[in-house]
């Protein structure tokens, strides 16, 4: 009888731990973290880039109107009109930390509204190309950083004020974090000139993002430019107001040209403002839309304002 009635007890005991063990859970929790849904920030694109290294293509088209007078040491200069940039970079992702990028190249065409002054030219931009190495790459907490060396080649047309000097080096440094929908990420670096000729320049980027939905994710950017040591103000780029754009300019021309006016120093600063959003099309591609302005005075620059549709293509 004893006998039977542990039987009994060691079943019902069995039955009650069987129970127990099958009501836990079976599976790990559910994380937000990761990078799937970062996304590139679209103002400053030859030197403002994103921490990630990744493989994609990134077609880029720049309205860029230009002010209707512009500083010089003669006093203001009738200019107007506009430039058009059509560019694609792309970038080769060796590893998870380690990629091959292509950040500037593509074709410019000046339209200017005061010929014979100005002339109206097109041209090939330089090329730039290089390195990018995440030293941070923590997707659980959504976070990284990393360094950018690339190599500008003076390969463009001078008619589109490129194609002078002996080259430059650019070095990044580049960061993202990201909490759930919201998205923060900034990047700094220099222009170094490989000689007297032409400028070298910092710049200093920052980009903020919320996710609303996948086809409405707006954001905004603050880009400061400043003029680190001025070129050497030699007349150049004769096609445009007859070769003294770098003898009488008291600005630089930033992130997309590059005059090596002497003058630059009377205005080193030149900063903007892009407002804007992103679309996620698919997981793998995504469109984006920037209008940008500038917060310093537009006559010490040559930015009125400036409207840049891009699509980023992640494979």
């Amino acid at each position: 009888m004893k006998a039977a009635t542990l039987v009994s007890l060691s079943a019902l005991l069995g039955t009650a731990m069987a129970g127990t063990i099958v009501t836990e859970p079976t599976s790990a929790p559910v994380t937000t973290g990761g990078f799937e849904n970062a996304r590139r920030p679209i103002s400053n694109p030859t030197l403002f880039d994103l921490a990630l290294p990744t493989t994609n293509l990134h077609p880029i088209f720049m309205y860029h109107r230009l002010p209707e007078t512009v500083s010089s040491t003669l006093g203001p200069l009738p200019m107007g009109g506009d430039v058009q940039v059509y560019a694609l970079q792309f970038e080769i992702a060796l590893n998870e930390r380690l990629a091959i990028v292509a950040t500037k190249d593509g074709y410019v065409d000046i339209n200017p509204d005061t010929e014979p002054l100005w002339s109206d030219e097109s041209g090939f931009a330089n090329i730039a190309a290089g390195l990018k190495y995440a030293f941070i790459y923590d997707p659980a907490s959504s976070t990284a950083v990393s360094g950018t060396l690339t190599f500008e080649f003076p390969t463009g047309n001078h008619d589109v004020f490129q194609g002078e000097g002996d080259g430059a080096a650019n070095l990044i440094i580049s960061g993202l974090k990201m909490w759930d929908k919201l998205q923060l990420a900034g990047g700094a670096g220099v222009h170094l000139a490989f000689d007297g000729q032409m400028a070298s320049t910092s710049f200093v980027s920052g980009h903020l993002s919320y996710e609303v939905s996948r086809w409405f994710i707006p954001l905004v950017e603050v880009n400061w430019h400043h003029v680190l040591e001025t070129g050497n103000g030699r007349p150049n780029f004769f096609s445009q107001a007859g070769g003294a754009v770098p003898v009488v300019a008291t600005f630089e021309g930033m992130d997309l040209l590059n005059f090596g006016a002497s003058n630059a120093a009377q205005n080193r600063d030149f900063v903007t403002a892009a407002i804007g959003f992103r679309s996620r099309i698919t997981n793998d591609i995504d469109l984006g839309f920037a209008y940008e302005l500038p917060l310093t005075d537009e006559e010490d620059g040559i930015m009125d304002d400036r409207f840049t549709l891009d699509a980023v293509w992640r494979f």
